[in-house]
C-alpha cells in the first residue's frame, strides 16, 4: 500500500443480474425483480419459534406497494418528501418502505422507546423538526402508544390500506407509476441511534446505494439462485440493505425471522439455515460463542430422535457489527464441520450505515488469521478506497496504526440539515472519517479500536454518554465522574462494558460502597439488558480529564488493561464477598450445578460463587429469571420452576432444598412476606403488592435498598394450589399485620403499598397503631384513599384485560378495545385469546400458560371485588403520597381533587412528592432510579430518628 490507498484482491466485475441493464434507482430493483423473477420473494418466518411462514412473491410485494403509493400520493406525498416509518411488524414495513422508493419519497425507519413517554415525545419532537415535518407512518396498536408531539403527521397503516383497496379513491383504476429518481436524488434516511433525543440522519443517495448494491454483489457472487436468511431488525442498516436490497437485487429468495426468536434461542439460527437450505446470511460475531457453547446440547437432540442439521447449502455467513475474535471462529468452524459446514464459511466483514452497510470482506478465513486474537476485515468491494491516517489526515504507510478513512460511490455525503457533522465527518481531501483505528497489511484491513467514544457489546453500539448521563443521576455517585468505556479480554466473544464511578460514600463506608456498586450494576441492566462487566469505584483524581474536563476514556482503558487498577478491583471484589455473607462452598450434586448456572450467568467462575448468596445480590433481575429456569431445566430435569420459588429461595442452598430430593419444587407454606432484599440496619420497609397480587414490579425497585434497609414485599394468597384467596379486605389486612409482626415483633415502622396496595398500607398502619406500636412511614404509590369507584368500573374481563396490560403481554390501545370484543364471549375463551396475541417469550418468563392466567386473573378479580366494599375510615398518623401521570385526567386534577383526600385520614400534615412517569410505568426500567432516589429519601427523612437508634443498638 505504501500508505496510500488499498487495492482490492478481488478484481472481477459486480455480478449484476443477467436480464436487463443495470437500474438508474432504487425502486427499480422491486420493479426489476418482480419482473424477472417473479418465482423468488420473501418468506416472513412466523410464530414463537419460526416454524410457520408466511410468503410474498415480488410481484406480490410490489402489488401491495403501489397499492399504498396510492394511498400516500392521497394523503399529499410528493416527491423527495420524508416519512417516518415506525412499523414493528416486518411485511409492513417493507411494503411502505417499497411505497416510498417507487413514489420518490425518502423513508426513515424509527424505533420506538416504550415505557418512557417523555423520552419517546422527546426523541419524535426531534425527529420532527430533524425531518421536515415528515408523515409518520405506524400501526393502529402503535399509534395508540404514541406520546402527543405538536405538529407530527402520523397515518395509520391500516388505513393507508383500506383507502388503496377502495376504488373511489385510487387512481382512476391505473397502476400508479412509480417516480423516476436521479442518481443524486436522497433516496434513504437512516438515523445514528434510535434511541437518542438528538440523533444524526445519514443521507443515502439513489446512486450510493446502488453502486454498494453492485460492490456486495461482486464480492459474495450472489445468484438468483441463493436463498439468505436475515433475523435482524430493520432499522439496522445491515438488515436493510445487506439482507434485503441485495437478495433482491440478485433476485435471491430471502426469509425474514424476528430478533427475538434467534436471541431467545440461538439454535434457532442453525435449525432455520438447515431446513430451508439458506445459501446466505448475516450475523454479529456475540451469536457465535452460544452457538459454541450449544454444540453438545444440539447433538444430544439428535441422537435423541430430534431434528437434523445439515449446514452444506451453506456458502457463506458475513459477520459484521464488532470485532470477530479468531478463536471463537475457528471453534464455530470446527464443532459445526460434522453438520456439513464449510471451513471458509465464516466472513468477517465491515461496514457502517455511512458506507450502506457491508463494503469490506474478509473471505479468507481463518487461513490468513491464524495466531491472530482478531480476524482481519478483508478488503474492499469494487470502487471503494480505504486508507489509515494519521491525525492530520496523512495516510500512513502498510502496518502502521490510525484512523480508517474510506472514499466511493457508497459513501454518504454526510447528514441531513447538519453541516456541523458533516464537515466533521470528511477530511479537507474529502474522505469520510470513521472513527476507527486499524492498520492495513497487504491490501487486508484490521481493526485495533475507536476513537470515537462508544461500547460495542454484542453488536449493538451504546454510547459513553448516554450511560454515563443515567449514572450521574445516582445518590452515591459523584457527578462528572463517571466514565463508561469498553474492554475485551482475551478470547471473549464481545467486548464488554466498564463502569468507573467517583462515589459519594467514604471509604470506610462498606455498606454505602456496596449499595452504590449494586445500583449503578442494576441501571445499567435496567436500562440497556446487560451487566457491567466491571465497576471500578476510584477518588475523584484518578479521572484523567482535558483542560476542558472531558474525561480521557481510552486512557482509562489502557490503565485496565495494563493492570493499573488490579488492586481496586481485588479490593472490592473482597468487599462484595463480604457484603454477601462471606463464602461458603456449595455441598453435594444440586448445589454444585446450581452454582455453575449462577456462575455462567453471572460471568464468573464456579468457585466465586457462594452457597448463601441470593440470586438478585449477585445481580439477577426479573429479566434473568427465564434463564435461571431454562438452566435448571436442562441441566437438572426441572421443567416448571416457579418463578415465585426463585423470589423466596433465591441463594445456591434455598434452592436446592426447595428442590428437594426428588427434583421437583417443593410447596412452601403460605407465607405473604417475599424478602426482596434482607441487608442493611435500617428499619425495614413493607410494600403491598398492587391490584394483580403479585410483587414482581418491586424486584428492580429493591435492588437499590442493598445494605440500606430490607425490603420486603407483601403478595396475595391464592397463587399457589392449596391456597384460598382472601374472603375478605379485613382478612387480608390481618393476615398481612400477623406476618409484618413476625418479621420485625415492634415498631417503628415503614409500610407502603403501589396502587390498589396503598389502601392496604393504610390500614395496616392503622392496624399496628391500635395494638400500641408506632408507624413512622405510611407510603401510597399513585392512589387515593377511595378505591371503591375505581374498583367498580372493573368486570371480570376489564380485570383480566389490565392484568394482561400490566405484565405487557398487550399494548394499551388493546387494553382499551379488547374488553368490549371479548365481553360476549365465555370467560375461558376471552383468557385463551389474550394469551393468544401475546408475545411468547414474555410467557415464558413469567411462567403463564392457561391454567395458570386463569388463576392470576380470577385471584385479581377477587381482589378488585374486595375493593368494592371498602371504605376508608378512621386515621393513622401521616401519610407519603407519591404521584405520577394518573391513568387519565391531568397530573394537577388527580392529586388536588383525588389524592388529598388521604388529608381526611390523618391526624398531622401529608406530604405529597412528585414523580415521573405514569400510573403503569413510575417503577419501570426508565423511572425506578429516580423514583427510588425519592422513596429513599423520604423513608430516611421519616425514620432518620429510628434508623439512628435501631444503628447504634446494633453496634
Amino acid at each position: 500500500m505504501g500508505g496510500m490507498t488499498s487495492q482490492p484482491l478481488n478484481t472481477s466485475a459486480p455480478s449484476a443480474p443477467e436480464e436487463g441493464p443495470e437500474p438508474l434507482s432504487v425502486a427499480q430493483l422491486l420493479l426489476r425483480a418482480a419482473r424477472d423473477h417473479a418465482h423468488s420473494g420473501v418468506r416472513y418466518l412466523v410464530g414463537p419459534t419460526a416454524s410457520e411462514s408466511v410468503r410474498q412473491s415480488y410481484p406480490e410485494l410490489l402489488e401491495s406497494a403501489l397499492g399504498l403509493l396510492s394511498a400516500l400520493r392521497g394523503r399529499g406525498l410528493r416527491p423527495r418528501d420524508t416519512v417516518a416509518l415506525l412499523l414493528d411488524r416486518q411485511p409492513e414495513f417493507l411494503t411502505v418502505l417499497w411505497a416510498c422508493l417507487l413514489g420518490g419519497f425518502v423513508p426513515c425507519p424509527m424505533v420506538p422507546i416504550p415505557g418512557d413517554p417523555a423520552r419517546w415525545s422527546a426523541q419524535l419532537a426531534h425527529a420532527n423538526g430533524l425531518l421536515d415535518g415528515p408523515l409518520l407512518v405506524t400501526t393502529e396498536a402503535m399509534r395508540a402508544e404514541l406520546p402527543e408531539v405538536p405538529g407530527l403527521a402520523v397515518a395509520v397503516v391500516e388505513e393507508l390500506r383500506d383507502e388503496a383497496a377502495d376504488p373511489s379513491r385510487a387512481e382512476r383504476g391505473r397502476t400508479p407509476a412509480a417516480h423516476s429518481a436521479a442518481s443524486e436524488d436522497l433516496a434513504l434516511l437512516v438515523l445514528t441511534s434510535g434511541s437518542t433525543g438528538n440523533s444524526k440522519a445519514v443521507t443515502l443517495t439513489h446512486g450510493n446505494i446502488l453502486a454498494s448494491m453492485a460492490g456486495k454483489a461482486g464480492k459474495q457472487q450472489l445468484t438468483a439462485a441463493d436463498t439468505t436468511f436475515n433475523w435482524i431488525s430493520y432499522d439496522h442498516v445491515a438488515a436493510l440493505l445487506e439482507a434485503h436490497m441485495l437478495p433482491l437485487y440478485v433476485g435471491a429468495e430471502q426469509l425474514h425471522a424476528e430478533a427475538a426468536v434467534i436471541l431467545e434461542e440461538p439454535l434457532r439460527f442453525l435449525r432455520i439455515i438447515s431446513r430451508h437450505k439458506v445459501t446466505m446470511t448475516f450475523t454479529p460475531n456475540f451469536l457465535l460463542g452460544p452457538l459454541n457453547s450449544s454444540v453438545h446440547e444440539i447433538a444430544e437432540e439428535i441422537s435423541a430422535g430430534g431434528e437434523g442439521l445439515d449446514l452444506s447449502a451453506l456458502r457463506h455467513i458475513v459477520s459484521g457489527g464488532e470485532a470477530n475474535v479468531v478463536a471463537t471462529g475457528e471453534a464455530f468452524l470446527a464443532h459445526y464441520a460434522p453438520y456439513g459446514l464449510r471451513e471458509g464459511a465464516l466472513w468477517p466483514a465491515f461496514g457502517m450505515t455511512e458506507t450502506c452497510a457491508g463494503s469490506i470482506y474478509n473471505r479468507a478465513f481463518p487461513v490468513t488469521d491464524v495466531g491472530q486474537e482478531f480476524a482481519n476485515l478483508g478488503t474492499p468491494v469494487e470502487g471503494l478506497r480505504i486508507r489509515v491516517a494519521d491525525d492530520d489526515h496523512r495516510a500512513l504507510p502498510a502496518g502502521e496504526i490510525g484512523e480508517l478513512q474510506l472514499s466511493g460511490p457508497m459513501i454518504t455525503s454526510g447528514y441531513y440539515h447538519d453541516e456541523a457533522a458533516t464537515e466533521a465527518a470528511f477530511t479537507p481531501d474529502g474522505w469520510f472519517r470513521s472513527g476507527d483505528l486499524g492498520r492495513i497489511d497487504e491490501g487486508r484491513l484490521t481493526l485495533v479500536g475507536r476513537s470515537k467514544d462508544s461500547v460495542i457489546v454484542n453488536g449493538v453500539n451504546y454510547f459513553s454518554h448516554e450511560i454515563e448521563a443515567a449514572l450521574e443521576q445516582l445518590d452515591d455517585v459523584a457527578s462528572g465522574f463517571v466514565a463508561a468505556f469498553p474492554t475485551r479480554r482475551p478470547g471473549s466473544d464481545t467486548e464488554q462494558l466498564v463502569i468507573a464511578v467517583s462515589p459519594e460514600p467514604a471509604d470506610d463506608d462498606e455498606a454505602g460502597l456496596h449499595r452504590m456498586i449494586t445500583a449503578v450494576r442494576s441501571t445499567v441492566v435496567i436500562h440497556w439488558g446487560f451487566r457491567p462487566f466491571l465497576i471500578l469505584p476510584l477518588p475523584k483524581d484518578a479521572f484523567p480529564k482535558t483542560s476542558l474536563g472531558k474525561t480521557l476514556r481510552r486512557r482509562m482503558r489502557h490503565r485496565l488493561e495494563s493492570g493499573g487498577y488490579d488492586e481496586v478491583i481485588e479490593r472490592f471484589a473482597e468487599l462484595t464477598t463480604r457484603r454477601l455473607g462471606g463464602h461458603t462452598p456449595p455441598e453435594g450434586e444440586t448445589e454444585r450445578i446450581l452454582a455453575e448456572i449462577y456462575a455462567e450467568m453471572f460471568d464468573t467462575v464456579p468457585e466465586r460463587i457462594s452457597a448463601t448468596a441470593g440470586f438478585f445480590d449477585l445481580g439477577g433481575t426479573s429479566l434473568d429469571i427465564l434463564r435461571l429456569r431454562r438452566q435448571v431445566h436442562r441441566r437438572l430435569g426441572v421443567a416448571d420452576l416457579p418463578v415465585i420459588t426463585v423470589l423466596t429461595a433465591p441463594s445456591v442452598r434455598q434452592l436446592a432444598a426447595r428442590l428437594g430430593d426428588g427434583g421437583a419444587p417443593g410447596a412452601a407454606a403460605y407465607d405473604p412476606v417475599v424478602p426482596l432484599q434482607t441487608g442493611g440496619e435500617k428499619t425495614p420497609l413493607f410494600c403491598v403488592h398492587p391490584g394483580v397480587g403479585e410483587v414482581l414490579v418491586f424486584v428492580n425497585l429493591a435492588k437499590y435498598f442493598v445494605g440500606d434497609r430490607p425490603f420486603y414485599a407483601l403478595r396475595a394468597r391464592g397463587f399457589n394450589e392449596h391456597e384460598k384467596p382472601f374472603t375478605s379486605f379485613e382478612e387480608m389486612v390481618e393476615c398481612y399485620v400477623e406476618a409484618i409482626r413476625a418479621r420485625q415483633p415492634h415498631g417503628p415502622y415503614a409500610v407502603a403499598g403501589y396502587s390498589y396496595g396503598g389502601a392496604v398500607a393504610f390500614e395496616i398502619a392503622k392496624a399496628l397503631e391500635a395494638q400500641g406500636e408506632r408507624v413512622d412511614f405510611v407510603g401510597s404509590f399513585n392512589l387515593p384513599p377511595h378505591i371503591k369507584y375505581r374498583m367498580e368500573e372493573l368486570d371480570f374481563v376489564e380485570t383480566a384485560t389490565n392484568l394482561a396490560f400490566f405484565l405487557d403481554l398487550i399494548n394499551k390501545k388493546q387494553s382499551l378495545d379488547l374488553p368490549a370484543e371479548l365481553r360476549p364471549l365465555p370467560r375461558e375463551e376471552q383468557l385463551a385469546h389474550l394469551l393468544r396475541i401475546a408475545p411468547r417469550g414474555r410467557l415464558d418468563e413469567l411462567d403463564l400458560d392457561l391454567d395458570t392466567f386463569t388463576a392470576w386473573a380470577e385471584l385479581a378479580h377477587g381482589l378488585t371485588t374486595l375493593g368494592r366494599d371498602y371504605h376508608p375510615s378512621g386515621t393513622t398518623r401521616s401519610m407519603t403520597v407519591f404521584y405520577a401521570i394518573p391513568l387519565r385526567g391531568t397530573k394537577e386534577d388527580w392529586l388536588e381533587n383525588e389524592l388529598r383526600r388521604w388529608d381526611e385520614h390523618t391526624t398531622e400534615p401529608n406530604r405529597y412528592l412528585d414523580v415521573p412517569g405514569e400510573h403503569y410505568t413510575l417503577m419501570g426500567p426508565r423511572h425506578v432510579a429516580a423514583f427510588q432516589a425519592v422513596l429513599r429519601r423520604e423513608l430516611d427523612r421519616a425514620l432518620g430518628d429510628a434508623d439512628r437508634a435501631r444503628t447504634a443498638g446494633q453496634a
